[in-house]
């Protein structure tokens, strides 16, 4: 099930200019790894943005998502 959400968000992602904004964080969160290179940079603020304001789980998840995506540039 978070698969066929990830994936829907993904596409898009890519067929529509995201505002950022108007999602929720755990959209943002699922998004993470999979939006197009130009839109990398504007997610990373908005979540950078929202993070004093994540739940726990939220932040960790978050946290998870960065970890994961760093060892993948390696």
């Amino acid at each position: 099930m978070r698969k066929i959400f990830v994936l829907v968000l993904f596409v898009v992602a890519l067929f529509a200019k995201s505002d950022f904004q108007a999602m929720s964080t755990q959209e943002l969160l699922a998004m993470m790894g999979y939006v197009a290179p130009s839109a990398q940079k504007d997610l990373a603020y908005e979540l950078q943005m929202r993070e004093p304001k994540m739940s726990v789980q939220e932040k960790k998840t978050y946290e998870e998502n960065l970890k994961k995506i760093k060892n993948s540039k390696q």
